[in-house]
Protein backbone atom coordinates (compact mmCIF):
# COMPACT_ATOMS: atom_id res chain seq x y z
CA UNK A 1 0.00 0.00 0.00
CA UNK A 2 1.43 3.35 -1.06
CA UNK A 3 1.77 6.19 1.40
CA UNK A 4 -1.04 8.72 1.20
CA UNK A 5 1.33 11.56 2.04
CA UNK A 6 3.94 12.16 -0.69
CA UNK A 7 7.31 13.49 0.40
CA UNK A 8 8.33 16.67 -1.41
CA UNK A 9 11.72 17.49 0.07
CA UNK A 10 13.84 19.46 -2.38
CA UNK A 11 17.02 17.56 -1.54
CA UNK A 12 19.50 19.60 -3.68
CA UNK A 13 18.43 22.78 -1.83
CA UNK A 14 18.89 21.37 1.68
CA UNK A 15 22.53 22.49 1.73
CA UNK A 16 21.82 26.15 0.86
CA UNK A 17 19.09 26.23 3.51
CA UNK A 18 21.54 24.80 6.04
CA UNK A 19 24.18 27.39 5.18
CA UNK A 20 21.76 30.33 5.50
CA UNK A 21 20.66 28.94 8.88
CA UNK A 22 24.25 28.61 10.11
CA UNK A 23 25.60 31.84 8.61
CA UNK A 24 22.92 34.09 10.08
CA UNK A 25 22.90 32.13 13.32
CA UNK A 26 26.63 32.80 13.63
CA UNK A 27 26.17 36.48 12.76
CA UNK A 28 23.46 36.92 15.41
CA UNK A 29 25.76 35.24 17.93
CA UNK A 30 28.49 37.86 17.50
CA UNK A 31 27.63 41.09 15.72
CA UNK A 32 25.02 42.54 18.13
CA UNK A 33 27.37 41.89 21.05
CA UNK A 34 30.55 43.42 19.60
CA UNK A 35 29.87 47.02 20.75
CA UNK A 36 29.15 45.69 24.24
CA UNK A 37 32.40 43.69 24.14
CA UNK A 38 34.35 46.76 23.03
CA UNK A 39 32.86 48.72 25.92
CA UNK A 40 33.61 45.93 28.41
CA UNK A 41 37.35 46.05 27.67
CA UNK A 42 37.49 49.82 28.15
CA UNK A 43 37.20 51.33 24.65
CA UNK A 44 35.70 54.81 24.46
CA UNK A 45 32.52 55.70 22.63
CA UNK A 46 34.54 57.38 19.88
CA UNK A 47 36.74 54.30 19.44
CA UNK A 48 33.68 52.03 19.31
CA UNK A 49 32.17 54.32 16.66
CA UNK A 50 35.26 53.95 14.49
CA UNK A 51 35.21 50.17 14.75
CA UNK A 52 31.49 50.01 13.96
CA UNK A 53 31.99 52.23 10.88
CA UNK A 54 34.74 50.08 9.33
CA UNK A 55 32.67 47.05 8.11
CA UNK A 56 30.17 48.91 5.87
CA UNK A 57 32.98 50.96 4.34
CA UNK A 58 34.93 47.85 3.39
CA UNK A 59 31.76 46.03 2.29
CA UNK A 60 31.50 48.59 -0.51
CA UNK A 61 34.93 47.53 -1.80
CA UNK A 62 35.18 43.93 -0.72
CA UNK A 63 31.92 42.48 -2.04
CA UNK A 64 32.30 43.63 -5.69
CA UNK A 65 36.06 42.94 -5.68
CA UNK A 66 35.75 39.33 -4.54
CA UNK A 67 32.73 38.76 -6.77
CA UNK A 68 34.60 40.07 -9.81
CA UNK A 69 37.64 37.93 -8.94
CA UNK A 70 35.42 34.83 -8.70
CA UNK A 71 33.82 35.52 -12.09
CA UNK A 72 37.17 36.31 -13.73
CA UNK A 73 38.95 33.19 -12.41
CA UNK A 74 36.00 30.76 -12.32
CA UNK A 75 37.10 29.81 -8.78
CA UNK A 76 33.85 30.61 -6.97
CA UNK A 77 33.94 27.69 -4.52
CA UNK A 78 37.62 27.99 -3.63
CA UNK A 79 37.35 31.73 -3.05
CA UNK A 80 34.19 31.23 -1.00
CA UNK A 81 35.90 28.69 1.24
CA UNK A 82 38.98 30.91 1.49
CA UNK A 83 36.87 33.93 2.49
CA UNK A 84 35.01 32.02 5.22
CA UNK A 85 38.25 30.46 6.53
CA UNK A 86 39.97 33.86 6.75
CA UNK A 87 36.90 35.37 8.40
CA UNK A 88 37.07 32.64 11.06
CA UNK A 89 40.76 33.35 11.66
CA UNK A 90 39.94 37.06 11.97
CA UNK A 91 37.31 36.35 14.65
CA UNK A 92 39.81 34.25 16.59
CA UNK A 93 42.25 37.20 16.42
CA UNK A 94 39.44 39.55 17.44
CA UNK A 95 38.77 37.51 20.58
CA UNK A 96 42.44 37.77 21.58
CA UNK A 97 42.78 41.52 20.97
CA UNK A 98 42.47 44.18 23.66
CA UNK A 99 44.12 47.31 22.19
CA UNK A 100 42.30 49.74 19.90
CA UNK A 101 45.20 50.12 17.46
CA UNK A 102 45.18 46.34 16.95
CA UNK A 103 41.41 46.17 16.66
CA UNK A 104 41.40 48.42 13.58
CA UNK A 105 43.30 46.09 11.19
CA UNK A 106 41.64 42.98 12.64
CA UNK A 107 38.12 44.39 12.20
CA UNK A 108 39.09 45.58 8.71
CA UNK A 109 40.35 42.09 7.84
CA UNK A 110 37.14 40.46 9.07
CA UNK A 111 35.02 42.92 7.08
CA UNK A 112 36.97 42.28 3.86
CA UNK A 113 36.81 38.50 4.25
CA UNK A 114 33.14 38.26 5.21
CA UNK A 115 32.01 40.78 2.56
CA UNK A 116 31.84 38.35 -0.39
CA UNK A 117 30.23 35.42 1.41
CA UNK A 118 26.57 36.34 0.89
CA UNK A 119 26.99 37.58 -2.72
CA UNK A 120 28.81 34.36 -3.66
CA UNK A 121 26.28 32.17 -1.85
CA UNK A 122 23.32 34.07 -3.34
CA UNK A 123 24.82 33.69 -6.81
CA UNK A 124 25.37 29.97 -6.22
CA UNK A 125 21.81 29.49 -4.99
CA UNK A 126 20.35 31.29 -8.01
CA UNK A 127 22.47 29.10 -10.30
CA UNK A 128 21.28 25.98 -8.49
CA UNK A 129 17.65 27.04 -8.75
CA UNK A 130 17.91 27.76 -12.48
CA UNK A 131 14.42 28.28 -13.87
CA UNK A 132 13.07 28.05 -10.32
CA UNK A 133 14.98 31.13 -9.15
CA UNK A 134 11.75 32.74 -7.90
CA UNK A 135 12.04 30.23 -5.01
CA UNK A 136 15.14 32.03 -3.70
CA UNK A 137 13.16 33.54 -0.83
CA UNK A 138 12.28 30.10 0.56
CA UNK A 139 16.00 29.34 0.81
CA UNK A 140 16.86 32.69 2.40
CA UNK A 141 13.95 32.18 4.82
CA UNK A 142 16.18 29.88 6.84
CA UNK A 143 18.57 32.74 7.46
CA UNK A 144 15.84 34.57 9.36
CA UNK A 145 15.17 31.36 11.31
CA UNK A 146 18.85 31.09 12.21
CA UNK A 147 19.08 34.72 13.30
CA UNK A 148 15.90 34.47 15.38
CA UNK A 149 16.95 31.31 17.20
CA UNK A 150 20.48 32.56 17.90
CA UNK A 151 19.32 36.01 19.02
CA UNK A 152 17.19 34.41 21.72
CA UNK A 153 19.46 31.58 22.87
CA UNK A 154 22.87 33.26 22.66
CA UNK A 155 21.70 36.37 24.51
CA UNK A 156 20.35 34.18 27.32
CA UNK A 157 23.58 32.15 27.48
CA UNK A 158 25.95 35.13 27.31
CA UNK A 159 24.08 36.91 30.09
CA UNK A 160 24.81 33.92 32.35
CA UNK A 161 28.22 32.80 31.12
CA UNK A 162 30.07 35.86 29.78
CA UNK A 163 30.74 37.73 26.54
CA UNK A 164 33.62 35.47 25.50
CA UNK A 165 31.02 32.87 24.52
CA UNK A 166 29.92 35.04 21.58
CA UNK A 167 33.25 34.33 19.88
CA UNK A 168 33.19 30.62 20.73
CA UNK A 169 29.66 30.13 19.40
CA UNK A 170 30.43 32.10 16.24
CA UNK A 171 33.53 30.01 15.51
CA UNK A 172 31.72 26.71 16.08
CA UNK A 173 28.63 27.60 14.04
CA UNK A 174 30.54 29.23 11.16
CA UNK A 175 32.91 26.25 11.03
CA UNK A 176 29.83 24.08 10.49
CA UNK A 177 28.88 26.49 7.69
CA UNK A 178 32.33 26.01 6.12
CA UNK A 179 31.72 22.26 6.14
CA UNK A 180 28.42 22.79 4.32
CA UNK A 181 30.23 24.80 1.62
CA UNK A 182 32.57 21.84 1.06
CA UNK A 183 29.59 19.78 -0.10
CA UNK A 184 27.81 22.63 -1.89
CA UNK A 185 27.69 22.04 -5.68
CA UNK A 186 28.98 25.39 -6.88
CA UNK A 187 28.59 25.54 -10.67
CA UNK A 188 31.00 27.66 -12.71
CA UNK A 189 29.39 29.68 -15.49
CA UNK A 190 31.50 30.60 -18.50
CA UNK A 191 31.64 34.28 -19.33
CA UNK A 192 30.09 35.03 -22.70
CA UNK A 193 32.79 37.59 -23.50
CA UNK A 194 35.99 38.80 -21.89
CA UNK A 195 35.59 39.66 -18.20
CA UNK A 196 36.38 43.34 -18.61
CA UNK A 197 33.89 43.63 -21.47
CA UNK A 198 31.23 42.02 -19.30
CA UNK A 199 32.07 44.33 -16.40
CA UNK A 200 31.89 47.39 -18.66
CA UNK A 201 28.53 46.24 -20.00
CA UNK A 202 27.19 45.84 -16.48
CA UNK A 203 28.51 49.15 -15.14
CA UNK A 204 27.24 51.13 -18.15
CA UNK A 205 23.75 49.59 -18.02
CA UNK A 206 21.53 52.57 -17.10
CA UNK A 207 18.67 50.29 -16.00
CA UNK A 208 21.01 48.67 -13.47
CA UNK A 209 22.29 52.10 -12.40
CA UNK A 210 18.75 53.38 -11.72
CA UNK A 211 17.89 50.22 -9.81
CA UNK A 212 21.01 50.63 -7.65
CA UNK A 213 20.08 54.27 -7.03
CA UNK A 214 16.74 53.16 -5.58
CA UNK A 215 18.53 50.49 -3.55
CA UNK A 216 20.89 53.18 -2.24
CA UNK A 217 18.00 55.42 -1.13
CA UNK A 218 16.17 52.55 0.53
CA UNK A 219 19.37 51.21 2.09
CA UNK A 220 20.18 54.65 3.52
CA UNK A 221 16.79 54.83 5.24
CA UNK A 222 17.20 51.34 6.67
CA UNK A 223 20.74 52.16 7.81
CA UNK A 224 19.52 55.18 9.77
CA UNK A 225 16.77 53.11 11.37
CA UNK A 226 19.11 50.29 12.43
CA UNK A 227 21.80 52.72 13.64
CA UNK A 228 19.63 55.04 15.72
CA UNK A 229 16.51 53.13 16.74
CA UNK A 230 18.01 51.97 20.04
CA UNK A 231 19.11 55.52 20.83
CA UNK A 232 15.55 56.65 20.13
CA UNK A 233 14.20 53.94 22.43
CA UNK A 234 16.73 54.95 25.05
CA UNK A 235 15.46 58.54 24.82
CA UNK A 236 12.02 57.09 25.65
CA UNK A 237 13.55 55.32 28.68
CA UNK A 238 12.69 51.93 27.16
CA UNK A 239 14.07 48.85 28.91
CA UNK A 240 16.66 46.53 27.41
CA UNK A 241 13.94 43.88 27.28
CA UNK A 242 11.87 46.10 24.99
CA UNK A 243 14.93 46.72 22.80
CA UNK A 244 15.52 42.99 22.49
CA UNK A 245 11.83 42.42 21.77
CA UNK A 246 12.00 44.96 18.95
CA UNK A 247 14.72 42.87 17.25
CA UNK A 248 12.75 39.66 17.73
CA UNK A 249 9.63 41.22 16.19
CA UNK A 250 11.69 42.52 13.25
CA UNK A 251 13.13 39.06 12.63
CA UNK A 252 9.71 37.41 12.75
CA UNK A 253 8.37 39.97 10.26
CA UNK A 254 10.95 38.80 7.69
CA UNK A 255 9.69 35.23 7.58
CA UNK A 256 6.38 35.61 5.69
CA UNK A 257 7.97 37.99 3.16
CA UNK A 258 10.76 35.53 2.43
CA UNK A 259 8.51 32.48 2.40
CA UNK A 260 5.95 33.97 0.00
CA UNK A 261 8.44 35.96 -2.09
CA UNK A 262 7.98 33.60 -5.06
CA UNK A 263 4.32 34.59 -5.37
CA UNK A 264 5.09 38.27 -4.72
CA UNK A 265 7.76 38.38 -7.43
CA UNK A 266 5.53 36.69 -9.98
CA UNK A 267 2.82 39.24 -9.29
CA UNK A 268 4.86 42.43 -8.89
CA UNK A 269 8.29 41.80 -10.49
CA UNK A 270 11.61 42.82 -8.93
CA UNK A 271 11.00 46.48 -9.86
CA UNK A 272 7.58 46.49 -8.25
CA UNK A 273 8.88 44.79 -5.13
CA UNK A 274 11.72 47.30 -4.79
CA UNK A 275 9.29 50.21 -5.17
CA UNK A 276 7.06 48.66 -2.50
CA UNK A 277 10.03 48.13 -0.16
CA UNK A 278 11.15 51.74 -0.58
CA UNK A 279 7.62 52.97 0.11
CA UNK A 280 7.33 50.87 3.28
CA UNK A 281 10.79 52.01 4.43
CA UNK A 282 9.73 55.65 4.09
CA UNK A 283 6.42 55.03 5.86
CA UNK A 284 8.24 53.14 8.63
CA UNK A 285 10.63 56.05 9.21
CA UNK A 286 7.72 58.50 9.32
CA UNK A 287 5.82 56.27 11.74
CA UNK A 288 8.68 56.37 14.26
CA UNK A 289 8.54 60.17 14.23
CA UNK A 290 4.87 60.32 15.17
CA UNK A 291 4.81 57.92 18.11
CA UNK A 292 5.87 58.53 21.68
CA UNK A 293 5.76 55.12 23.40
CA UNK A 294 8.18 52.24 23.11
CA UNK A 295 5.34 49.73 22.72
CA UNK A 296 4.30 51.40 19.46
CA UNK A 297 7.91 51.34 18.26
CA UNK A 298 7.90 47.57 18.70
CA UNK A 299 4.66 47.42 16.71
CA UNK A 300 6.17 49.44 13.86
CA UNK A 301 9.04 46.93 13.76
CA UNK A 302 6.62 44.60 11.99
CA UNK A 303 7.40 46.69 8.89
CA UNK A 304 11.03 45.53 8.92
CA UNK A 305 10.26 42.46 6.81
CA UNK A 306 8.29 44.29 4.10
CA UNK A 307 11.10 46.87 3.91
CA UNK A 308 14.46 45.09 4.34
CA UNK A 309 13.60 41.55 3.20
CA UNK A 310 11.53 42.74 0.24
CA UNK A 311 14.39 44.99 -0.88
CA UNK A 312 16.92 42.16 -0.54
CA UNK A 313 14.77 39.72 -2.52
CA UNK A 314 14.26 42.32 -5.25
CA UNK A 315 17.98 43.10 -5.43
CA UNK A 316 19.20 39.50 -5.57
CA UNK A 317 16.57 38.64 -8.20
CA UNK A 318 17.29 41.66 -10.39
CA UNK A 319 21.06 41.25 -10.14
CA UNK A 320 20.75 37.64 -11.25
CA UNK A 321 18.53 38.57 -14.20
CA UNK A 322 20.41 41.58 -15.52
CA UNK A 323 23.99 40.29 -15.13
CA UNK A 324 25.81 39.36 -18.36
CA UNK A 325 26.60 35.66 -18.72
CA UNK A 326 29.12 34.58 -16.10
CA UNK A 327 28.96 37.92 -14.22
CA UNK A 328 26.45 36.86 -11.57
CA UNK A 329 28.82 37.05 -8.60
CA UNK A 330 29.99 40.51 -9.71
CA UNK A 331 26.40 41.79 -9.96
CA UNK A 332 25.51 40.33 -6.55
CA UNK A 333 28.62 41.94 -5.08
CA UNK A 334 27.68 45.35 -6.51
CA UNK A 335 24.15 45.09 -5.14
CA UNK A 336 25.39 44.02 -1.70
CA UNK A 337 28.10 46.68 -1.73
CA UNK A 338 25.61 49.45 -2.50
CA UNK A 339 22.94 48.42 0.02
CA UNK A 340 25.12 47.32 2.94
CA UNK A 341 28.29 49.27 2.15
CA UNK A 342 27.64 52.60 0.48
CA UNK A 343 24.13 53.12 1.87
CA UNK A 344 25.17 51.76 5.27
CA UNK A 345 28.05 54.21 5.56
CA UNK A 346 26.12 57.18 4.16
CA UNK A 347 23.13 56.47 6.39
CA UNK A 348 25.29 56.27 9.48
CA UNK A 349 27.14 59.51 8.74
CA UNK A 350 24.17 61.62 7.61
CA UNK A 351 21.96 60.09 10.28
CA UNK A 352 24.50 61.04 12.93
CA UNK A 353 24.53 64.66 11.77
CA UNK A 354 20.73 64.84 11.66
CA UNK A 355 20.38 63.14 15.03
CA UNK A 356 22.84 65.53 16.67
CA UNK A 357 21.34 68.69 15.17
CA UNK A 358 17.63 67.88 14.84
CA UNK A 359 16.99 64.98 17.20
CA UNK A 360 15.62 61.52 16.45
CA UNK A 361 12.05 62.62 15.72
CA UNK A 362 12.94 65.10 12.99
CA UNK A 363 15.66 62.82 11.62
CA UNK A 364 13.13 60.03 11.05
CA UNK A 365 10.56 62.49 9.67
CA UNK A 366 12.88 64.13 7.12
CA UNK A 367 14.29 60.81 5.96
CA UNK A 368 10.78 59.40 5.56
CA UNK A 369 9.67 62.36 3.46
CA UNK A 370 12.75 62.06 1.23
CA UNK A 371 11.95 58.39 0.72
CA UNK A 372 8.35 59.18 -0.26
CA UNK A 373 9.60 61.84 -2.68
CA UNK A 374 11.94 59.30 -4.30
CA UNK A 375 9.08 56.83 -4.81
CA UNK A 376 6.86 59.56 -6.28
CA UNK A 377 9.63 60.72 -8.64
CA UNK A 378 10.27 57.17 -9.80
CA UNK A 379 6.60 56.56 -10.51
CA UNK A 380 6.21 59.89 -12.34
CA UNK A 381 9.23 59.18 -14.54
CA UNK A 382 7.68 55.83 -15.33
CA UNK A 383 4.62 57.59 -16.71
CA UNK A 384 6.41 60.33 -18.62
CA UNK A 385 9.63 58.80 -19.94
CA UNK A 386 8.28 56.27 -22.38
CA UNK A 387 8.32 53.21 -20.19
CA UNK A 388 11.28 54.27 -18.08
CA UNK A 389 10.10 52.28 -15.06
CA UNK A 390 8.69 49.43 -17.14
CA UNK A 391 12.14 48.90 -18.62
CA UNK A 392 13.28 47.83 -15.16
CA UNK A 393 10.56 45.20 -14.96
CA UNK A 394 11.96 41.73 -14.32
CA UNK A 395 9.46 38.95 -13.79
CA UNK A 396 10.83 35.63 -12.66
Amino acid sequence: MKSAIPLSIDRPMVLPKAFYLLYYGAAASLLPFLPIYYQSIGLSGKEIGVLVAIPPLLMLVGAPLWGGLADATHQHKRLLMLAVSLALISVVALSLTSRFVIFIPVVAAYALFIAPVMPLIDNTVMEMLGERRSKYGKQRFWGAVGWGIAALLVGWWVERSGLHWTFIIYIVVMSAGLLVIWFLPVRQTSIGSKFWQGLRSLLLNWQWAIFLLLVFIGGTILSMISSFLFLYLNDMSASKTVMGLSLTVATISEMPVLFFSEHILKRWSARGLLTFALLISAFRSLAYSFISTSALVVLVQLLHGPSFSAMWIAGVSYANKIAPQGMGATAQGLFSGVQLGLAGTFGGLIGGLLYENLGAVMMFRWVGMIGLAAVLLFLLLGRTAGGFARSLDVRL
